[in-house]
């Protein structure tokens, strides 16, 4: 999709209807039906035992009334004590029980995110862009987090409250409970007017701050690109549009809260003073006793809390849910091929990939790749090369399965591939250390190998030698904060995590292009040897690379110009010919 002016429009991922992210939160809550409803009946408890504090109070008043004797008042103080005790160890044990019924859903909603979002096709995260991930990674988790461990307990404790104490106020007079009723159409019509404009309000501020972050991220990791061509005025004026946009939603949301606090006030009083007039007229009339209305007024004066604590986690709980759809929206998201990654790990042997038909277009109407057929035999190794844009790095994605074709198909052992990576795996130039234990490193390919194991991939790779040799050997710390790795280093370690992982299919792109000239021979030796026994596609940044495989492919604007051994293709004289002369020259050309 592109915008009038040509440049590609984020395809944000999608975000759940709020029908199917309540049905996600019953879905994560029916396993732990046990902890919410011994939650739930702790908190009966606590706010029940809670309720008899207005009673005793009324109670004291009567007594005072009738100008009863001192010694009178112990018993009800007395009971005030023990049911300010048991209400606060009641309590507490139910906002810890409800706490952490939260805390354990929560958790299982983040793995279920994470796992999703890692699995997500490369390409449909790039029409998203980075910043809406990032954001939906960052602040939405953080606000569900923050309402799961505030504003859920108190909103479970401040809902109980309301309905107990109602039911309290009609045991003392049912004219109480009418009378205090008058404030609910105020309140009834004010949450709803709040949720209405508050919901899709919030759901556009978060769509906001994922385009600010998104254009962040654009400025400052093209910072130098920005820089180079002095466009600095005109990304801050991008920066600042999408900031004011943000900034405009937010004072929005404020503005509402304000107005909505308004109108709540208005209930308060016209409840509170329909209480006292009741009262007023009950006592008059002989129905009801001082310490009776006393307890009646003291009950609805107990609701402003509560209701107001309810109403104002509203707020909260709006943005929150507005969070929690997004994060849905990612979880929902389709999972690759699932049933055709099973049959392949199923696939006995080595097998071959058949790519037929394949056309690619990152952009509609632009396309990378044109009518491309390649196939690889079983324990074939091949290599891909041709100049920078025709077609290769992009092959080799939908190969592996990061990308899907725009045209034709592609069949691994005859199947579609793996977007797993169990059975085929991509080793690319670009490596990432994980911060954390060598050892820990390496067993991200295979979580239950051990020691022996481990060192037989670094022998393998010929990274055995540094590995033992670091200050604690494979429990020396690497990544950030720890022994930092050369390039070529940090690219054994990925070709040991491939020997590790073990697919029989491996796609290399470039995986040997950040060494130096010292260290190329050393990883092209390490790439054969972890390439040994499988399927192989080698985006060849180095000739010696296609000189080495078992045949050549050449690529030119995204179609295949020609194939065959390195042999017969110097012997045609076509396109690799040119290249491998232009690249044997370069090479014997003396270095200044």
């Amino acid at each position: 999709m592109t915008t009038a002016s040509g440049s590609v429009a984020r395809e944000l991922l999608p975000t759940a209807t709020p029908a199917r992210t309540r049905a996600a939160v019953r879905e994560l809550l029916r396993p732990h039906r046990a902890a919410a409803v011994g939650g739930a009946v702790v908190m009966v408890v606590a706010t029940t035992v809670g309720l008899l504090t207005q009673p005793l109070l009324g109670h004291i008043v009567d007594l005072v009334t009738d100008r009863r004797p001192a010694g009178a008042l112990t018993l009800p103080v007395v009971l005030l004590v023990l049911v300010a005790v048991a209400q606060g160890v009641a309590t507490a044990l139910g906002m810890s029980l409800v706490s952490r019924l939260g805390e354990t859903v929560l958790a299982e909603l983040r793995e279920r995110f994470v796992e999703r979002a890692l699995s997500l096709p490369l390409e449909r995260l790039e029409r998203a862009g980075s910043g809406d991930l990032n954001s939906r990674v960052t602040r939405d988790v953080s606000r569900v987090a923050e309402a799961v461990r505030s504003a859920l307990p108190e909103l479970v404790r401040s809902g109980l409250s309301i309905v107990l104490t109602l039911a309290a106020l009609a045991v003392l007079d049912w004219r109480f409970l009418l009378a205090a009723l008058l404030a609910l159409p105020v309140q009834a019509h004010t949450a709803r007017w709040y949720v209405r404009n508050a919901t899709p309000l919030y759901a556009k501020e978060r769509v906001a701050t994922g385009a600010q972050q998104q254009q962040l991220l654009d400025t400052i990791g093209g910072a130098a690109t920005v820089r180079a061509y002095r466009a600095e005025a005109a990304h801050a004026e991008r920066v600042t549009e999408r900031s004011r946009a943000a900034v405009d939603l937010t004072l929005r949301g404020v503005q509402l809260v304000v107005r909505f606090y308004s109108r709540l006030h208005v209930a308060e009083y016209t409840g509170l003073a329909a209480v006292l007039v009741t009262g007023f007229l009950l006592v008059r009339g002989g129905s009801a006793s001082i310490g009776t209305a006393t307890a009646a007024a003291l009950y609805f004066h107990s609701l402003f809390g509560p209701v107001n604590t309810a109403l104002v986690l509203l707020d909260d709980a709006q943005s929150a849910t507005a969070a929690l759809a997004r994060l849905v929206g990612v979880v929902d998201e389709p999972a690759p091929a699932a049933a055709e990654d099973a049959r392949q790990r199923d696939a006995p042997g080595v097998p071959g990939v058949t790519v037929e038909g394949v056309g690619h277009a990152y952009v509609p109407g632009r396309p990378v790749l044109s009518d491309v057929d390649l196939v690889l035999r079983p324990k074939e190794k091949v290599a891909l090369v041709g100049a920078s844009g025709a077609g290769k790095t992009t092959l080799a994605k939908i190969v592996v399965g990061i990308h899907r074709p725009s045209s034709g198909r592609v069949e691994v052992g005859g199947g579609e591939p793996a977007e797993t990576g169990r059975t085929v795996a991509l080793v690319t130039q670009e490596v990432h250390v994980f911060s954390g234990p060598l050892a820990d490193d390496l067993r991200l390919a295979r979580p239950d190998a051990t020691d022996e194991e481990l060192r037989e991939a670094l022998e393998r790779v010929g990274a055995l030698g540094w590995a033992q040799a670091l200050p604690e050997g494979l429990d020396t710390v690497v990544g950030d904060g720890g022994h930092r790795l050369t390039a070529d280093r940090s690219q054994q370690l990925a070709l040991a995590r491939l020997v590790l992982a073990d697919p029989p299919v491996a796609v290399l792109d470039e995986a040997t292009a950040e060494a130096g000239s010292s260290g190329a021979g050393r990883l092209e030796d390490a790439a054969e040897r972890a390439l040994e026994g499988r399927t192989a596609l080698v985006v060849a940044h180095r000739l010696s690379q296609a000189a080495a495989a078992d045949r050549v492919v050449v690529m030119e604007e995204g179609r295949i110009a020609e194939s065959g051994t390195h042999d017969e293709l110097r012997a045609a004289g076509g396109p690799y010919a040119a290249l491998w002369q232009a690249w044997a020259e370069h090479r014997s050309t003396p270095r200044p």
